[in-house]
């Protein structure tokens, strides 16, 4: 799997020497368009930057969307601006816990008379529409509502990012929950939902964990959930010589 790093200022082909001499990071559409293989394999995308160029951003975004194999975009720190254009290629778009994404309008500065001016204000008004298409595409809100949220320049951060639709993911929700004493004996969480999962089927004629008294199950019920679990983690059920019962904990 291609790994492709946008960080740093998104900037134009023509400025890059000069960040690279300097020997700072930054991100042209040639260092994506360049590193997207040949072969339509997997790529993943790991954006921290605070934006840049919008036209740059736009040739980035429409790089990724029109590649013909999977993209998957990781926002590993800040996703802000032309930036967050880019991270709205990802399918799927991942975001860290601690990662943000910030949209804003479009901004520029031109020298000239009021004519001028006024043609810079509908260009900008122009370029706010484009990028809010990429953000619509991605989180089907309204358009009204995302120019809005760009003309107040809204922070979002990983639980407001998922829950508007600019990403589909957030890293790490599903890795299992740490335990500080590795000898406590404590059930993998795994373990926990496979069980958890089998005790509420009814089909199997098998208790749910609804109906379950702990202090009155009897031999059999037990010897009943001990196997099912069993077969479904898919170990041996310890068998004993004298029955015991510690109560379930629900």
């Amino acid at each position: 799997m291609k790994k492709i790093n946008v960080k740093g200022p998104i900037i134009s082909n023509d400025d890059k020497w000069i960040y690279d001499m300097l020997e700072m990071d930054s991100t042209a559409p040639k260092d994506v368009i360049d590193a997207l293989p040949d072969d339509g394999s997997t790529v993943e995308v790991d954006i921290n930057s605070g934006g840049g160029l919008v036209t740059a951003g736009s040739e980035i975004y429409t790089a990724l969307m029109n590649y013909s194999g999977k993209v998957t975009v990781n926002i590993m720190g800040m996703a802000a601006s032309a930036a967050s254009v880019i991270a709205m290629a990802g399918n799927p778009t991942r975001i860290s816990p601690v990662g943000q994404i910030m949209i804003h309008n479009s901004a520029a500065g031109v020298y000239g008379d009021y004519h001028d001016q006024d043609k810079l204000s509908d260009m900008l008004k122009q370029l706010n529409e484009a990028m809010a298409n990429a953000y619509q595409l991605k989180t089907k809100l309204p358009m009204d509502d995302l120019l809005a949220k760009m003309d107040s320049e809204t922070y979002l951060n990983a639980d407001q990012a998922k829950e508007l639709g600019f990403v589909d993911e957030i890293m790490f929700d599903d890795q299992i929950e740490l335990v500080a004493d590795g000898g406590s004996g404590m059930l993998p969480k795994p373990a926990i939902d496979k069980i958890t999962e089998l005790m509420k089927q009814n089909n199997s004629g098998m208790i749910t964990a609804r109906s379950i008294d702990p202090f009155k199950l009897s031999d059999s019920d037990i010897d009943r959930i001990t196997t099912a679990v069993a077969q479904k983690l898919n170990v041996k059920p310890k068998v004993q010589t004298e029955k015991t019962f510690n109560p379930f904990a629900f």
